[in-house]
Parts: C-alpha cells; sequence; structure tokens
C-alpha cells in the first residue's frame, strides 16, 4: 500500500466522526493516530499465577474479590484509570483497555503510534491520553483511532488534564494552571504558582490539588482560594455524595490528613482521627453509607464520617491499595508507597 492510500484510509474514518457532529480541534488528516484495540489477553497457558495486584467489589467495598489473572503480565507498578464505560492502565510497555461492564476486566491493548503517551484523562463524554511533555490526544468515539488536540497549547510538564460540565478545559502543569473556554483555541494562565494536579467538580464548585495544598474556585476557574492547607502538598481530592474528600501531607506531623466537606468545599471536617497515622495514605471514596480508605495497613470503612474504622483487605507486599470507581464498582490497586 503506498502512502497516498494509506493517508486516505486513515482520512476516511475521521470524515464519518464530523458527519456526525463531534467537535475535535482541527488537525492534518496525516496527523490522525490510528490504534488496534485488539489481543484480548489470556493467561491460560500461563505458568505464572498474577495475584494481589487488583481488586474489585461490588458491594460499596465490603467485600474485596482478586482480579489480577487477566492482568497483561505480573506487572510491580501500574497506572490505572477508571471512566463511567472504559477501564485503562498503562506500564512501561504499553496501554491496555477494558469495558467497564465485564464482571472483571478483560484487556485488550491499545497500539498507540506516539507510545509516549501514557497517562489517561475523562472528559465529558470524551477520553484523552497525554504525557509529561505536553502532546495531547482525544478518542474518536466509536473508532480505535486518537487524535492530536489542543495543538495550540505549547506548555511542557502536564500533569493533568480536566474538563468541566460546561466544557472548560483545564491544563496543570508543573508552571501552573491554564484555563480554555473555547475548546483549545485560546488558553489562559489562571495560577502561576506552582504544580496542580487532580481536579473535580460538583455543583459547579471546582477543587484542585497543589503545591500548597487544596484550592477552590466557584467561578469555572477564574480566581482560586486555598481552603486546607499544612505546609505540604496536596495529595487527593474526590466528590462524594453530599460534598468533598480531600486528602493533604501535614509538615508538622509528617502524615497524610484526610477531610470531608459538607458545604462545597468552604470548610472541612477531619475523619481519620482513629486511623493509624501514617504518610502514605492514598484514597478516599465513598460508596453508599461508606467512607473507604486506602490506607498502607489495608482498605478501611467508616460509616459514622471517621469516627470509627474497620478493616476489610488488608496491606500485600507492604503496599498502600490507590482506589478508584467506575459505576458502582470500586477498584483497587496495589502500589509501592509515594505520590
Amino acid at each position: 500500500m503506498n502512502a497516498f492510500s494509506f493517508v486516505f484510509l486513515l482520512f476516511i474514518p475521521c470524515f464519518f466522526v464530523f458527519h456526525h457532529g463531534v467537535e475535535i480541534p482541527s488537525a492534518s488528516s496525516a496527523q490522525v493516530l490510528n490504534t488496534i484495540e485488539k489481543n484480548q489477553i489470556d493467561l491460560k497457558d500461563d505458568p505464572m499465577l498474577l495475584s494481589n495486584i487488583l481488586f474489585q467489589s461490588t458491594d460499596g467495598g465490603q467485600t474485596w474479590q482478586d482480579i489480577s489473572q487477566g492482568l497483561p503480565e505480573n506487572l510491580q507498578d501500574i497506572g490505572f484509570y477508571a471512566g463511567e464505560s472504559e477501564l485503562y492502565l498503562h506500564n512501561k510497555k504499553g496501554m491496555y483497555r477494558s469495558k467497564e461492564n465485564f464482571k472483571k476486566p478483560v484487556w485488550e491493548k491499545v497500539n498507540f503510534i506516539d507510545q509516549g503517551s501514557n497517562e489517561i484523562a475523562f472528559g465529558v463524554n470524551k477520553v484523552f491520553a497525554y504525557n509529561y511533555d505536553g502532546r495531547i490526544f482525544q478518542k474518536i468515539n466509536a473508532t480505535g483511532m486518537w487524535m492530536p488536540v489542543y495543538t495550540e497549547f505549547k506548555k511542557k510538564l502536564v500533569r493533568t488534564i480536566f474538563e468541566t460540565n460546561k466544557g472548560t478545559v483545564f491544563v496543570g502543569c508543573d508552571s501552573g494552571l491554564y484555563k480554555s473556554p473555547d475548546n483549545g483555541k485560546t488558553w489562559k494562565n489562571v495560577l502561576a504558582e506552582g504544580w496542580v494536579m487532580n481536579m473535580v467538580e460538583s455543583k459547579g464548585v471546582i477543587l484542585a490539588t497543589s503545591q500548597k495544598g487544596i484550592i477552590r474556585s466557584a467561578d469555572d476557574g477564574e480566581n482560586w482560594d486555598l481552603v486546607v492547607s499544612e505546609g505540604g502538598v496536596g495529595i487527593s481530592v474526590e466528590t462524594i455524595e453530599g460534598g468533598f474528600a480531600a486528602i493533604t501531607y501535614n509538615t508538622k506531623s509528617k502524615t497524610r490528613r484526610m477531610r470531608i466537606s459538607a458545604d462545597s468545599g468552604k470548610t472541612w471536617l477531619p475523619i481519620d482521627e482513629r486511623l493509624p497515622a501514617s504518610e502514605s495514605i492514598a484514597s478516599i471514596k465513598k460508596a453508599g453509607d461508606y467512607l473507604i480508605c486506602g490506607h498502607p495497613d489495608g482498605i478501611f470503612l467508616s460509616s459514622n464520617k471517621g469516627k470509627s474504622w474497620n478493616m476489610v483487605l488488608p496491606s500485600v507486599d507492604k503496599k498502600v491499595y490507590n482506589l478508584y470507581t467506575s459505576k458502582n464498582v470500586i477498584y483497587a490497586v496495589a502500589r509501592n508507597f509515594g505520590c
């Protein structure tokens, strides 16, 4: 097949996608990245039985099933991403995808032409792939193709991508936070004080982790207030039923602290006084009536806003559980300690 035919074949799926009204920032048809989502992982003949890497709970975190058997390989550490309809994971050898509607994940290899794209972010009915060098791609829905987007954004050291319900896009970098109200055509630096990472939104309020702690915006990211600060960085922020949950690092006690907010992130209530103090608490989620914590000692549940905690899954191999949710399923990935 000559080069012209190859480019033409790449262009055909894009034509039908645009015909159905999906708005993708402009890029040359030759830049469309074709991926082959195939090679379903079958480990029946693999002599190595995988365990203690990936767990799932379908009853709000009360019981857990080890679903490591079926992972692409015996991974030491994986990046894991949970969306409403898809799961992604990556390691040094590539990116893998599974549909969420399986009883347990069935992984397929995603063969990016751009192998450096090793992070995933979920927008409003969108999936982004990006890397630290600032290359950003968007999956074209109902296809196996990815297209370069936000090509006018020239910053590097990208930490996160976030899209609000209104369609405003944010890119967090080591140099600050950048905002685009027009699908990436123009960008504005709305925060220039160090990096911004994890971002969430609820009822028009945006929270984010930053170098100084947890920051809050109530005007679509134009202005930001520091709402939780203990001398260290913000570790995690989550939307939960009734408000937000956050983890920050306290430089005085040298521990990570957990809090929840029921007033759109204005004030915060500590919920970790009955947990063993640790500098490596990784996650806080809520499912039904339970708060769920990923702690170096294991996974803990609380039904009374942190007044008491019960361990439901002990730690494995001196690792900490990172928690992710997709619809009514909670996933726990056992990872090495660290940010």
